[in-house]
């Protein structure tokens, strides 16, 4: 018989997540997974990307231990990684066949709501179509290992005639990135350029049904994000809650084991059993590895720790957001955790007599000091 959901203490929980999202150890030092980035991105599905700089960064601190940038920019160079407008009209890493999956869930939904905006811009379905045919001229003419620059994108299609001021080339190649037409692929130096989306089904994984897809994007975010909320990734995915419920309910009925619950301060929490082979997570339990407090860590810009939830509050107060999220233009600068609560912000290059962390008021000395000597040490540039 079922003694009931395990119950987890906040700080318990915050560890949790922490492991989950692959950004402690399990054990606190021996065990360490040894993900790739491809299997880092593969086993969380997708990871906020409109930052292109923090979303490597974000990428190579959750893969095996010295992973560098020119490691993770080699899998988008290898087309293994891809980056494309998957949901709530912001770009994503993902894998090449998870692009597709995602966008059998959410592409319709995108493609509505961009709709006035692109009316806005006077850029009506026949100006649409007609840079989807030079687009994929272009493309298709590119090399094999290559691709097409924004800016050459955005010439080309200024020689055929079409509106390409202010940000409406952005808005055509966002839309083509939606419709299935274009993603950002390879590296060109540090720029990364377009090239062309074959359809769903390609990559990893075959084809699915979008319920299925829902079912198995469910599971995977789970367990590489619990403990969260179907909210949560109703709000992550940008779809409606009644059909994310309807999939979560659906998928614990199917395969009871991919997904526990536990009770976080009084609240009904999920977290998933990834299916076995790269990434494969134990199920939650109020294990000692989650007894102790797991020290300080640093995420870039946009880090899925901060974003991937729709309720924040388990890792961060108002006071601590206001530091990452310091304006309203919904930029959010790389985080500093004590404990798997955020705390401040950090600087990789500070200026000249500035401090490389905001901190909130009251983190003690010793706290300071290691946050001072993570800051030092970061690896990642």
């Amino acid at each position: 018989m079922s003694s009931g959901p395990t119950e987890l203490s906040p700080a318990a929980a915050r560890r949790l997540r922490l492991r989950m999202q692959g950004l402690t150890l399990p054990d606190g030092g021996a065990g360490t997974p040894d993900r790739s980035p491809v299997d880092v991105v593969r086993r969380m599905v997708a990871l906020q990307g409109q930052d292109l700089p923090a979303v490597l960064r974000a990428i190579a601190v959750r893969s095996r231990q010295g992973t560098t940038l020119d490691d993770v920019r080699a899998a988008f160079d290898a087309g293994e990684l891809v980056r494309g407008w998957t949901q709530r009209g912001t770009l994503f890493a993902t894998t090449p066949g998870d692009l597709a999956a995602l966008l059998s869930l959410t592409g319709a939904r995108m493609l509505r709501t961009g709709r006035r905006v692109r009316e806005t811009e006077g850029l009506d379905d026949d100006v649409v179509a007609r840079a989807e045919a030079v687009a994929l001229d272009a493309l298709r003419a590119s090399p094999a290992d290559g691709g097409i620059s924004r800016a050459a994108m955005v010439d080309l299609w200024q020689q055929a005639g079409l509106p390409i001021e202010g940000q409406r080339g952005y808005h055509l190649i966002a839309t083509l990135g939606v419709q299935g037409v274009l993603h950002w692929g390879p590296f060109a130096g540090a720029q990364q350029l377009m090239v062309e989306s074959p359809g769903a089904g390609l990559g990893e994984v075959p084809a699915e049904e979008p319920d299925t897809a829902l079912r198995r994007i469910a599971r995977s975010y789970f367990a590489s994000r619990g403990p969260a909320t179907t909210e949560d990734l109703a709000w992550w995915l940008g779809l409606p809650k009644v059909p994310v419920r309807t999939a979560v309910a659906a998928l614990r009925a199917e395969q009871p084991e991919a997904v526990a619950e536990v009770v976080v301060d009084g609240k009904v929490m999920l977290v998933g059993q990834a299916p076995s082979g790269p990434g494969a997570e134990p199920a939650p339990g109020p294990g000692s590895d989650l007894a102790e407090p797991s020290g300080v860590l640093l995420v870039p810009g946009f880090d899925e720790i901060v974003l991937g939830y729709q309720d924040r509050e388990l890792v961060a107060d108002a006071e601590a957001m206001r530091t990452v999220v310091p304006f309203v233009n919904g930029i959010f600068r790389p985080a500093v955790l004590l404990d798997g609560h955020v705390v401040g912000t950090w600087r990789r290059a500070p200026k000249s007599g500035e401090a490389p962390f905001e901190l909130v008021p009251g983190i003690q000395a010793d706290a300071r000091a290691a946050i001072e000597a993570a800051v030092a040490a970061w690896p990642l540039g």
